[in-house]
């Protein structure tokens, strides 16, 4: 129980592009199985490494509606039956001690490879009960740390959380989302700290994402100077245009590799996905309009029928839509509706 097998970690040391998955409704807000399907389809197809279901993305209200075990499933017999190999597959894993060993009790048996474990409903804890929490999903399932920002129901986790956190060998990797450049450099101190060089770091910083995989972090641990980089990302803004978004981590892990000066195009590139993301995001309203701005990318390529949300009032806000307009006049380049185009038709069969 709670051990991760070499192949999965060796995946996720590697550095994967992991979409954090969304949810397809029909327009009467029952899940669209089709749809669904289609979506883990042109995941596959785009050259992802990993998916995680039963996060922000899919909604967490899933849980309220009874749909969380139905597709967790779904998506696992989907991956089984393309023979995805190595595909990471992770769980988002919510609530208080009882109900988040009962999800990952249930991802267990889906065949779920790692829980990444959201802290939002402990909101008031303390450090010990909060690594109490953790250790004992860690026992179910390895776990991959969460710092998701306040605004989509994280909450702030001080350093010494994470510094004791990364004790516990069954925490494989660390989701490092606080959209805060101070507290995303507390997770990255807290690992060379503890000396966890086979902790895969990821980035959900999805305001920051080309700077967060293309930089380095040099700390000074027992005397000696450790070196730490995040290796991929697990986004939710790799849940559109994802065939883009693995070409360009597989050029920044290229230039990475290469040492040198990082060119100019890239540091470009990392403020157009920015930008981007913005209008995705609905960053200037406090993302209230997130999700339903990457259905909407969605349903333009005909992946999604609508941009539906289990909260009838979760939807996209004022002007929204003319912010995606915006971002795709100005940066064709990062979409990948040719590559959706072609493949549509098979993927909805």
């Amino acid at each position: 129980m709670g051990s991760a097998g070499p192949a999965f970690r060796r995946a996720l040391a590697s550095g994967v592009a992991i979409p954090a998955c969304p949810l397809a409704l029909t327009a009467d807000r029952r899940l669209d199985e089709r749809r669904q399907r289609a979506l883990i389809r042109y995941y596959l197809a785009a050259g992802a490494g990993g998916l995680a279901v039963g996060v922000h993305t899919t909604q967490f209200a899933i849980r309220e509606k009874r749909l969380f075990a139905p597709v967790l499933e779904l998506s696992a017999k989907e991956i089984r039956q393309i023979g995805g190999g190595d595909f990471v597959r992770i769980a988002g894993i919510c609530g208080e001690t009882p109900q988040a060993l009962g999800e990952s009790e249930i991802a267990r048996e889906l065949g779920y490879d790692a829980a990444l474990l959201s802290l939002g409903a402990l909101r008031n804890a303390e450090v010990d009960q909060l690594l109490k929490h953790c250790g004992a999903v860690a026992q179910v399932l390895p776990l991959i740390g969460f710092y998701l920002q306040p605004s989509a129901g994280g909450r702030i986790l001080p350093y010494e959380f994470w510094r004791r956190l990364f004790d516990n060998e069954n925490v494989v990797a660390v989701k490092i989302a606080p959209f805060n450049r101070y507290q995303t450099i507390d997770v990255i101190r807290a690992s060379a700290e503890a000396g966890r060089d086979d902790l895969a770091l990821y980035t959900g910083n999805d305001d920051n994402i080309v700077f967060d995989l293309l930089s380095p972090f040099e700390f000074e641990a027992k005397g000696k100077k450790v070196r730490r980089r995040i290796v991929g990302g697990l986004l939710g803004q790799w849940a559109v245009w994802t065939k883009s978004a693995v070409d360009l981590l597989r050029k920044v892990q290229g230039t990475v590799e290469a040492g040198g000066p990082v060119p100019m195009e890239l540091l470009r590139l990392g403020n157009e996905l920015t930008d981007a993301n913005g209008a995705l995001f609905d960053a200037a309203n406090g993302y209230k309009g997130c999700v339903p701005g990457i259905h909407e990318v969605l349903r333009r390529q005909g992946l999604l029928a609508g941009t539906w949300c289990l909260d009838p009032e979760e939807k996209l806000s004022a002007g929204q839509g003319e912010q995606i307009d915006r971002v795709c006049r100005s940066y064709p380049h990062l979409k990948d509706d040719e590559f959706v185009a072609k493949h549509l038709a098979e993927w909805l069969s």
